[in-house]
C-alpha cells in the first residue's frame, strides 16, 4: 500500500527468464551427433525390415534384397554409433543384466535383442554366394531367412518408435511435453526413409510396395510433425525456432517432395531415385531437428518455469503434493 492509502503499481516488471542464479535450469545434454544419426539409423533399419518382409511375401527378390541388406547395414552402423556414444562398449552389455518394464531405456534394450538376429540373419542371407548356397550351411541359412525376416518385421515398430518414448521420458522440455506425438513423428519417419531407400535402390517394376510405404510414413510424418509444435505448449517455440526450425523446415519440406516425386517415380528411374534420397534426407534432418530443439529447450529455463507456473495456477497438484487443500472436509 502506498502513504495515501491507496493501492500503488506493481514497480517489477514481468521476468524474463535466462538463468537461476546465474546456472541453467537442467543441464544440457552431453550427446553430440552420434545420438540423431543413432535415432535415424534404427528407424531406417526398422522400416527396411518391414519392407523387406512384404516384398518376400509378395513374390519381389530385388525388393526383399534392397531391405534385408539395408536393415542390417543400418542396424549395424545404429549399434555402432550408440557404443560410440556410451563410450565403452560393456555399458550395453551391463543393460542386459536386468529387465525393467518401467524403464524405456532397459525396453528398448531388450527389443533391439529381439530384433537384431531375424535383422541378420535375413541380410546374411541375402550375402551368400550362389556356391554356398547349395551347401548345407547355406541351405539352412536361406531357410531360416524368411521366417527370422518376419520376426524382425514384427519387432520394427518397437524399434522404430521406442527411441521416441525414451526421450519423452526424460526432463528435457521439448521432448517431455511432445510425448503424444513424438512416436508418431519417428514411426512415420522410419517409414519414410525406409521406402524412400527401396525406392532409391530397386528397380522401378518392383518398388511399388516401397512407394507406398514412403508416401503412408511422409504423411504420418509430416501430420505429426505438423501436431508437435501445436500440443507442446510454450516448448513448441523451441521446434520452430533457431537452429531446429530451420531444419525441421528443411525436414518437411523435403519430405513433402520426396512423396509427391513418388507419382513420377511409377515410370521414371531418375525421379524414384531423386525422390528416394529426399525422403532419406527429410527423415535424417527430422530426427536433427528433434534433437536439437531438447537441446535448446535446456538452455532457457522459461520451457520449464513457465509449464510450472501454468500448472499451479490451474490448480493442478505438482509431484508429491497429494495432501487434501487447506479447509476441506475432515
Amino acid at each position: 500500500m502506498s502513504r495515501n492509502g491507496q493501492r500503488g503499481q506493481a514497480a517489477v516488471p514481468s521476468a524474463e527468464f535466462r538463468s537461476y542464479y546465474g546456472r541453467a535450469v537442467l543441464k544440457t545434454p552431453v550427446w553430440e551427433w552420434k545420438i540423431p544419426a543413432y535415432l535415424f539409423t534404427g528407424g531406417l533399419s526398422a522400416g527396411s525390415a518391414m519392407l523387406a518382409a512384404g516384398a518376400d511375401l509378395t513374390g519381389r527378390p530385388d525388393l526383399r534384397r534392397t531391405g534385408r541388406l539395408a536393415a542390417l547395414g543400418s542396424l549395424v552402423v545404429s549399434t555402432v554409433l550408440l557404443i560410440a556414444d556410451l563410450g565403452r562398449p560393456e555399458r550395453f552389455h551391463h543393460m542386459l543384466r536386468v529387465a525393467k518394464p518401467s524403464s524405456p531405456m532397459s525396453v528398448g534394450t531388450w527389443i533391439l535383442v529381439a530384433y537384431g538376429p531375424g535383422a541378420g540373419v535375413g541380410g546374411l542371407a541375402e550375402l551368400v554366394p550362389s556356391g554356398l548356397r547349395r551347401t548345407l550351411p547355406g541351405r539352412l541359412l536361406c531357410r531360416m531367412a524368411r521366417p527370422a525376416g518376419l520376426a524382425a518385421a514384427a519387432v520394427a515398430p518397437g524399434v522404430a518408435s521406442y527411441t521416441a518414448v525414451l526421450l519423452s521420458q526424460t526432463a528435457v522440455p521439448a521432448w517431455h511435453e511432445a510425448h503424444p506425438c513424438l512416436p508418431f513423428v519417428f514411426t512415420g519417419s522410419a517409414a519414410a526413409s525406409g521406402g524412400g531407400l527401396g525406392m532409391a535402390l530397386t528397380p522401378v517394376a518392383q518398388a511399388g510396395p516401397a512407394r507406398r510405404l514412403a508416401v503412408v510414413g511422409a504423411l504420418l510424418e509430416t501430420a505429426a510433425s505438423r501436431m508437435l509444435g501445436r500440443q507442446t505448449g510454450v516448448s513448441a517455440e523451441a521446434y520452430s525456432t533457431g537452429r531446429a526450425g530451420r531444419l525441421k523446415s528443411w525436414a518437411e519440406a523435403l519430405t513433402a517432395g520426396g512423396a509427391a516425386g513418388t507419382v513420377l517415380a511409377r515410370r521414371s528411374r531418375t525421379a524414384a531415385v531423386a525422390s528416394g534420397l529426399a525422403l532419406l534426407a527429410g527423415s535424417a534432418l527430422q530426427r536433427f531437428a528433434v534433437f536439437e530443439a531438447g537441446v535448446a529447450s535446456t538452455k532457457d529455463p522459461k520451457y520449464v518455469v513457465v509449464p510450472q507456473r501454468e500448472r499451479v495456477d490451474a490448480g493442478i497438484p505438482v509431484r508429491g503434493d497429494d495432501r487434501a487443500p487447506a479447509g476441506g472436509a475432515g
